[in-house]
């Protein structure tokens, strides 16, 4: 590989959430990378860093022109400027959608398992949540479509994980179509997180849900921030063809002092979309081999876990059923006796208590000596837990 993704930075002592928060020697939980970002990347922030001025910062057109070009090259998803707004993040986006849309007590929608800061999000700004089950057959997960069109017309708003964290899912065109029209036979606003939509499988791809252009009510929110491993300087955007909803959307980030840019997200941005295709690409192929390692290392010597069927982001999430437990329970055993740090499945959903999300973005030999960790926890779990 051209790039490195085998050396582990030292993220100690740097006011790292992943690593600083708890000393775990093998922290697997949070959704950042322990890869060393784009060269290009890099080369764009101490540069700008150079000119030692780093006041208040205007939104340029070359930023919101290096997304429309992004995704007109990746995913034939063609965005013009006038449907885009600046944030900071897609999360404070979403709240303020939310704040702007829906009233106390109105209710709102997700696919649960899913991203726990959407629960979060919703019950903090006093909404109901609404749960649309996925279900589970064992392998794989598919949306329970009677289940939903039920839902949707009691709800203002429902929010799409697409791809979905923590299950990796892509969906398919046929399953954002339903979802399309059963927000339009409701007139519920659709909000789609596709903040995980570059991290796929070699040779695969996500759908953009707008791609499909059939509710005009959609509202999509995006950013590199994970893709490229710049999380920690925030920057987002939200497109949407609806005037009215782009106008309102617009007005309350503004209210919220949630539209205003760093410098360094600014550059950081353009630099990824302009200039990083060719270490996305790489950093793909490495995700999948430690994707494939851990597949292959779960069958052979972890058989009481089971690696859910996935074809999309860093994060595994793995099947515990078969060692009658609650996540909480074995995630707190591990991280107490083993040093490895798991999202436990319980804070995606009631329905996700049976498993466990595993962060896989690291250089491979850390991965490696985590699984062997993990091995003997789960053996000194069953030992000592599970007489």
């Amino acid at each position: 590989m051209k790039y490195d993704f085998e050396t582990l930075l030292n993220r100690k002592n740097t006011h790292c959430l992943k690593w600083d928060l708890t000393g775990d020697e093998y922290p697997l939980w949070v959704a950042d990378m322990d890869f060393k970002v784009a060269p290009p990347i890099a080369d764009a922030v101490k540069s700008r860093s150079e000119h030692e001025i780093y006041g208040y910062t205007i939104v340029p057109d070359e930023l919101f022109k290096s997304y429309i070009n992004w995704w007109s090259e990746q995913y034939n998803f063609k965005m013009d400027m006038e449907n885009m707004i600046f944030a900071s993040g897609v999360m404070p986006a979403i709240g303020a959608i939310i704040r702007r849309f829906t009233n106390e007590n109105d209710k709102i929608l997700i696919q649960s398992p899913v991203y726990h800061v959407f629960f979060n999000v919703i019950l903090d700004n006093n909404r109901s949540v609404v749960e649309n089950e996925l279900i589970y057959d064992g392998f794989n997960y598919s949306i329970d479509f009677d289940d939903l069109d039920s839902k949707l017309k009691d709800c203002k708003i429902m929010i799409l994980c697409n791809p979905h964290n923590p299950i990796g899912k892509i969906w398919t065109k046929s399953d954002l179509d339903k979802i399309g029209k059963l927000c339009k036979k409701h007139d519920v606003i659709l909000i789609s997180d596709e903040i995980h939509c570059d991290l796929t499988d070699p040779n695969c791809k996500y759908n953009p849900f707008e791609l499909l252009n059939h509710w005009e009510k959609t509202i999509t929110c995006i950013s590199p921030s994970k893709s490229f491993n710049i999380a920690g300087i925030q920057s987002a955007v939200v497109h949407t063809k609806n005037r009215f909803l782009h106008d309102e959307i617009k007005n309350q980030l503004a209210i919220e002092f949630s539209s205003h840019a760093n410098p360094f997200g600014i550059t950081a941005t353009i630099a990824a979309y302009n200039k990083s295709y060719e270490w996305l690409k790489e950093l793909k192929d490495a995700i999948y081999l430690n994707k494939q390692l851990v597949s292959d290392y779960l069958e052979n010597e972890i058989p009481d876990l089971k690696l859910v069927e996935c074809n999309a982001t860093y994060l595994l999430w793995i099947d515990i059923k078969s060692l009658n437990t609650t996540s909480k329970e074995l995630c707190d055993f591990l991280k107490d006796n083993v040093s490895v740090f798991l999202s436990p499945g319980v804070q995606f959903g009631k329905n996700g208590d049976q498993f466990f999300r595993m962060n896989i973005a690291c250089p491979q030999k850390h991965l490696k000596e985590a699984l062997k960790n993990l091995k003997k926890g789960i053996e000194l779990y069953k030992k000592l837990v599970k007489k």
